[in-house]
């Protein structure tokens, strides 16, 4: 296969074509050149207004749910939907049924991502079935292709068995991701705890749930010595206990997600159940921390936090809806709009190169993947965009097999074009 791509700005700092605008050449999967104007004969073009390309995106934090919950998500409709946004690499939580906690579930995993138009990287569970209790062989399953450790949607409540697992995996050199949430606090809570969930007379479900687990966890990692990355961070002043574990040397990293930096609890008036999520949309005020957050380097990267759910699981009263929304094929909009729309913050001189970092570099540093090279000779991992295209997001731009998503009917700033992933190309 002889792929054109003609006439594309480069967005890659490490690139010493960054900022220009060039014609790349794609031969048997591989940049075969990087000029001005490519004249070589090709099987495919790739020709779009306002295109730009940088090294393929990654996300840290997908639920595939396959084995077990097919009928929400499975590897092809997932990775269809990783595609549509962008990434061609996707880190993907053990939450199925069984919970991936063993070597030879890794190993389902990294043959089905073969199958696959993404690169699918396996995160092992801490304990046995993410139950909690008992923790699971992860030195196996890191042999196996595990980039990384995390009970996923449920988080770590025994901090011994935490403790246990960081000083483990600190012989491996593995990362622990951990959700915080103390299940102890709010356990009814349907939102934020706050003026919003008492207008609306629901059960809340205080910050503090969070931020108690995290001063927990940074004092564990920090005995531990080992590494630590909190996702999902919706509080202020979570972010706040971040930022000062980060000052005093302790290894803390953290994300956060596209719907917190774009919603807070105010937008739950409708009683819209893909608005439903945990950790739980908070206020206004704390959505503005996160953002700063974003912009002064204390959040690491963005973490999508696609978690499908099928109709009758959001279909219905908000009491009884699950926890979750998808995020895959919206995210780069989302975090264009964020930005270009935000109010008394830096951001316009938030240059592109910094968002295509967070989105590509960032995550697979801290994981311990090889960083793609944007280069003749290299395999070509590729994301293509257009930063300026504006749009509205509509279930017609949905890969995933499940539709839950509250980005439907919005305005979003920056469209992605597709991506090339060596011999396997995706355009939108």
């Amino acid at each position: 296969m002889r792929v054109l791509i003609k006439q594309a700005i480069v967005v890659s700092a490490d690139s010493p074509f960054n900022g220009q605008t060039k014609d790349i050449f794609i031969e048997d999967g591989m940049i075969a050149s990087i000029a001005d104007n490519i004249t070589e004969n090709y099987d495919q073009l790739i020709q779009h207004k306002g295109l730009h390309v940088s090294i393929g995106w990654m996300d840290s934090f997908a639920n595939f749910c396959d084995p077990g919950f097919e009928y929400r998500e499975s590897f092809e409709t997932g990775a269809a939907a990783a595609a549509a946004g962008g990434f061609t690499d996707i880190m993907i939580i053990p939450n199925t049924s069984p919970a991936i906690y063993t070597k030879s579930q890794v190993e389902y995993v990294v043959q089905k991502s073969s199958l696959t138009g993404v690169t699918i990287h396996p995160i092992g569970a801490v304990t046995k079935n993410a139950g909690g209790k008992e923790l699971a062989e992860m030195y196996d399953m890191a042999n196996s292709g595990a980039i990384a450790f995390s009970d996923g949607l449920q988080s770590i409540q025994d901090g011994g068995l935490l403790l246990k697992a960081l000083l483990y995996l600190k012989t491996i050199g593995a990362t622990v991701i951990q959700l915080p949430d103390d299940k102890s606090i709010g356990s009814n809570g349907l939102m934020n705890e706050g003026i919003i969930s008492t207008q609306l007379g629901l059960p809340g479900k205080p910050a503090m749930s969070e931020e108690l687990m995290v001063a927990r966890d940074i004092k564990l990692a920090n005995y531990a010595e080992g590494r630590l990355h909190f996702t999902g961070i919706s509080s202020a002043k979570s972010l706040d206990y971040i930022k000062e574990a980060k000052t005093s040397g302790i290894n803390i990293t953290c994300s956060v997600t596209p719907y917190h930096l774009y919603f807070c609890d105010e937008d739950l008036q409708q009683y819209d159940t893909n608005l439903k999520v945990n950790p739980p949309l908070r206020t206004g005020a704390d959505r503005e921390a996160l953002l700063e957050g974003l912009l002064d380097g204390t959040i690491d990267f963005i973490a999508s936090h696609h978690n499908p759910q099928n109709y009758d699981n959001k279909v219905c009263e908000f009491e009884y809806a699950k926890n979750g929304m998808i995020g895959l094929e919206s995210l780069f909009g989302v975090l264009g709009s964020v930005i270009n729309n935000a109010k008394n913050l830096p951001v316009n001189d938030w240059p592109i190169e910094k968002l295509i970092y967070c989105l590509s570099i960032a995550p697979r540093k801290l994981f311990g993947i090889t960083v793609p090279e944007l280069k003749e000779g290299a395999k070509a991992t590729l994301t293509l965009f257009d930063p300026a295209a504006e749009y509205i997001f509509d279930e017609k731009y949905i890969r995933s097999k499940s539709k839950n998503s509250a980005f439907v009917g919005k305005q979003l700033k920056g469209k992605v074009i597709g991506i090339v992933n060596g011999n396997k190309i995706h355009l939108n």
